[in-house]
């Protein structure tokens, strides 16, 4: 047989019908695919534990002689079982097979093995069902279950007891052995793949070890292949131990590589040149009624010399809630338009994109507005505009474009793009943010995110951008403080609420009311926590999920009729209302025709409306810590402190209530973001939602390794210092050039 490889296909390894199965669950095609889905535990067979004292439930190891062997048709559905029932010469066990009558040529009477599986009871009788098993020789040594035994060889002449005290070094070997278990599906159970792997190890030939020697003996990484098949097949646990220690390090490597590498070629790339002259930024600078914040002014002077170089700018721009992202992203367009460059602003929702068009067009003036001409292009606006946006950015005549995905569409042609600002840029994959940058010629790009990024998923899922951090707010922004108001245990500050709620209106001020559901059974998008199972808890029974979530539709119903209210201006607001609609909404919240708005996440970022004082959060339990942060920032934004309560059935002790209670006691949002990397899921921190919902990351965890992801950029900038073309690694070179790896970095990117 030829010895296979990594790039082989599967199919010709472990054959047409699991290599079907493992690509439909998987998206396996090649063998290096199977040996990099790795085992997410291992288990131990336990002690050998005698047959008269076996725990249910459990999983054991016992050394037993075969008894006899039956075999019948299943009553219920077709097929056979086979019932093999075995003693260590106190007790009995049944070992039950389906559909396997095969195994009756090696375990037939007398045969002497150790047996391993999870011990079950079946009408009075323990069984193990379908259990890992070798058996002796007569010489007392092991012999695997797939080796078999010859169906005539005759019984070996020792005594049982005899042959458990000979066979006692075999079997305690065995016991120990961990058995890996593999992230799996139903189709494909883990016992399925960890078969599967075992085939593939054992074709695998000698493998070409893209990691140089030197960084192998520095780092104490063991070579490519003893650490494939230690990973994947165990003697004991010190050999996983070390084999994961070793492909976890050359995971953060080969990122970290790829990630420098993909930023030292774009500083390569040639682009149009954009320098700050005495066009339209002198002149809105000099216009504006307030100073700059420090952090604001340095982030500012950054994105100017770079837009200024024959380069393309690539800078992720992130900051607190309020600290003013927008207006350095808008006075970045003002410098690409002076000469004579168009700069698009994509956003995620239309509600943002609107906000983001009104906002420049009144931070321009009049005079500013008319020379840039600045555009909306949403999905559902009438076509009439529409067709005028589409003319105005195809003529040139319009140098500012704001908009949600309608930018990235085929219709949509600039003279000069220069420059691209990806706000919320987590929101988006990065074939949609590729898409509106193939319009231009390499034009320059700014992201930009208001969740706070702590450093190693920086470092992970945004190490080939330049982070500018902004954290200093704007003179005049009042505080907010945040208080947790728990409705099943509080029921008095539960309905406090709403005469707070009463109490601003009376006083002229607004207020958001923000619910995780359009109406029953609808919720706003696939952003919402799931509750923890058996923990959250919150109505009477501990059932939480017998309470449907909050919802606009009838919170909008329930508001208008509460007395503490009055006669208050109330109206709902979310994703699926018409373009029109949730534009006039936002417009009368924003002009103060309306008291209360009742909203889901689509307020989320962006909205402005400094008259609102307060915002409750219905169900807050169901947000992330970041949505929660988001949202409670857009209070405190006028003359008066802000006020966030977040309403939550969820019980003390549970994940969620945890989360809120985060927020509560922090505004700093960098810290939240490292609360929020230890509570949740990498895969949820680095946006897997978008990737298939599978993470990325196979055994990095940054909220665990963030120490190792630094180091590990360390040693592959050190590479990529001396050796830029990878000349002397060429392993590598082809590693982080493959396809495969290309498009592992765009799912990660699209975080």
């Amino acid at each position: 047989m030829i010895a296979a490889g990594l790039d082989s296909r599967l199919v010709g390894v472990v054959g047409d019908k699991t290599a079907k199965a493992l690509d439909r669950a998987f998206g396996m095609e090649t063998v290096h695919d199977l040996l990099r889905h790795f085992p997410r535990r291992y288990s131990n067979r336990g002690e050998l534990t005698p047959l008269d004292s076996l725990p249910i439930g459990e999983h054991v190891s016992v050394v037993a002689q075969v008894i006899d062997v039956r075999e019948r048709r299943m009553q219920r559905r077709n097929g056979s079982l086979l019932e093999v029932r075995v003693t260590d010469g106190i007790g009995t066990l049944q070992l039950t097979f389906f559909n396997q009558q095969w195994r009756a040529r090696e375990l037939h009477a007398g045969k002497q093995g150790i047996f391993a599986g999870k011990v079950k009871e079946y009408r009075g009788q323990l069984q193990l069902q379908h259990p890992d098993y070798q058996l002796f020789g007569a010489d007392g040594r092991t012999r695997s279950a797939v080796e078999g035994a010859d169906a005539t060889e005759p019984a070996a002449e020792i005594s049982l007891a005899h042959s458990m005290e000979l066979n006692q070094a075999a079997a305690l070997a065995f016991s120990e052995r961990p058995i890996p278990i593999y992230p799996a599906t139903a189709q494909v159970p883990s016992w399925a793949i960890e078969t599967a792997v075992g085939v593939a190890l054992d074709a695998l030939g000698p493998i070409d070890d893209p990691l140089p020697p030197e960084i192998r003996s520095a780092e104490g990484v063991m070579a490519l292949g003893p650490a494939l098949e230690l990973i994947h097949r165990p003697e004991r646990a010190a050999d996983w131990h070390g084999a994961q220690a070793s492909m976890r390090f050359r995971e953060a490597f080969e990122l970290q590589l790829a990630l420098l590498d993909r930023r030292r070629r774009t500083g390569l790339e040639e682009s149009t040149p954009r320098p700050i002259g005495d066009g339209p930024l002198a002149r809105f600078d000099a216009a504006l009624p307030f100073e700059l914040t420090g952090d604001q002014r340095r982030a500012g002077e950054t994105i100017s010399r770079e837009l200024a170089a024959p380069h393309p700018m690539h800078r992720l721009l992130q900051g607190e809630v309020g600290s003013g992202k927008t207006l350095v992203a808008l006075r970045a367009m003002l410098q690409v338009a002076g000469s004579g460059g168009q700069s698009a602003l994509l956003a995620p929702t239309e509600v943002l994109a609107s906000q983001h068009y009104r906002s420049f067009v009144d931070a321009l003036g009049p005079d500013l507005a008319a020379e840039m001409n600045p555009v909306l292009l949403t999905g559902r606006m009438p076509a009439s505009e529409r067709k005028r946006a589409l003319l105005s950015l195809a003529s040139g005549a319009s140098r500012i474009a704001v908009g949600t995905h309608a930018l990235i569409g085929d219709g949509v042609t600039f003279v000069d793009l220069g420059l691209i600002v990806v706000d919320e840029q987590h929101r988006f994959g990065v074939d949609q943010r590729e898409a509106l940058r193939r319009k231009g010629a390499q034009p320059h790009v700014l992201a930009m995110t208001a969740t706070p990024i702590p450093r190693t998923v920086a470092l992970t899922a945004f190490g080939d951008l330049e982070v500018t951090t902004i954290r200093e707010l704007p003179p005049g922004r009042q505080g907010i403080e945040t208080f947790v108001v728990p409705e099943l245990e509080m029921p008095n500050r539960a309905a406090r609420v709403w005469t707070r709620s009463g109490e601003d209106i009376a006083k002229g001020r607004q207020i958001y009311v923000v619910c995780p559901a359009i109406a029953p059974g609808e919720p706003e998008d696939g952003d919402l926590e799931a509750p923890d199972p058996g923990t959250e808890g919150g109505d009477a029974d501990g059932d939480r999920s017998a309470r449907p979530l909050a919802n606009v539709a009838e919170t909008v119903a329930e508001l208008s009729r509460r007395p503490e209210l009055g006669s208050a201006r109330i109206a709902g607001l979310h994703g699926g209302m018409p373009s029109e609609e949730k534009n006039a909404v936002m417009g009368a919240f924003a002009d103060g025709s309306l008291d209360v708005l009742v909203a889901t996440t689509v307020i989320e970022v962006g909205v402005n409306v400094p008259n609102a004082g307060i915002m409750i959060v219905r169900d807050a339990d169901r947000f992330g810590i970041s949505q929660l942060h988001q949202l409670r920032g857009r209070v405190g934004r006028g003359e008066h402190p802000g006020l966030c309560l977040l309403m939550t059935t969820a019980a003390q002790g549970t994940v969620a209530r945890e989360r809120i209670e985060a927020v509560a006691a922090t505004s700093d949002g960098f810290a939240l973001a490292e609360v929020d990397l230890e509570l949740r899921r990498e895969g949820d921190i680095l946006g897997t939602a978008q990737s298939g919902g599978r993470s990325t990351l196979r055994l990095l965890r940054v909220a665990l390794h963030g120490e190792l992801i630094a180091h590990a950029r360390e040693v592959a900038a050190e590479l990529l210092a001396s050796d830029p073309e990878l000349e002397r690694s060429p392993g590598l070179a082809r590693l982080i050039a493959s396809a495969a790896e290309a498009e592992r970095l765009e799912n990660l990117a699209k975080s």
